[in-house]
């Protein structure tokens, strides 16, 4: 299973950065998550765009999404909305078919956010027809260090949490795919 996990943040030492990469560190041996950090090198999304070939970075980071066979989505909330960054890259992906039947579920490293949250959900709704609205996976880390998230991800409780979280999310993504297409994801491999 191939699970991208993309942070909506752009802050270098990111506390939704670190969830993801300590939830990378805790994964099981059948569940390779790649963290993708770099929403802020995709250069502002235009219409123009579309029919034209896209910026190198683009292209690498639709090429992240077309290979995975689910994405996790990691946010902090800018002024009770969905982080210009993170809203750009979704934009990136609207005219494309890769995310279209993508499996996608949230994470969050916040106790709070849920105007975020329920933003987020309109809009990945809307592109996905595998969206888990359901799936959520919140361990509060906000203002911590990275170093101390992982901490905190690995006390017994939270890595418990976010395995059954990991272990539901696999289990959605093997479903999607079987409804998709008929095969599993083990199958097409």
């Amino acid at each position: 299973m191939k699970i991208l996990a993309i942070s909506g943040s752009v802050r270098r030492r990111s506390t939704n950065t670190a969830l993801l990469m300590s939830l990378q560190a805790i994964a099981p041996s059948d569940v390779a998550i790649d963290v993708y950090a770099s929403i802020g090198e995709l250069p502002i999304f235009s219409p123009d765009f579309d029919g034209l070939e896209h910026p190198d970075s683009v292209k690498q980071f639709i090429a992240h999404i077309a290979k995975s066979d689910g994405v996790l989505i990691s946010s902090p909330e800018y002024i009770r909305g969905i982080p210009g960054g993170l809203k750009n890259a979704i934009d990136w992906l609207v005219s494309g078919e890769q995310i279209i039947g993508k499996p996608i579920a949230l994470v969050h490293a916040s106790p709070r956010g849920d105007d975020m949250l329920a933003a987020l959900r309109t809009v990945l709704s809307t592109i996905s027809t595998c969206f888990n609205n359901d799936l959520l996976l919140r361990v509060p880390v906000m203002n911590e260090e990275p170093e101390r998230v992982a901490e905190i991800l690995r006390s017994e409780a939270n890595r418990t949490k976010a395995e059954a979280f990991l272990s539901d999310f696999s289990a959605y993504c093997k479903q999607c795919a079987e409804n998709l297409d008929g095969s599993s994801i083990d199958n097409r491999r």
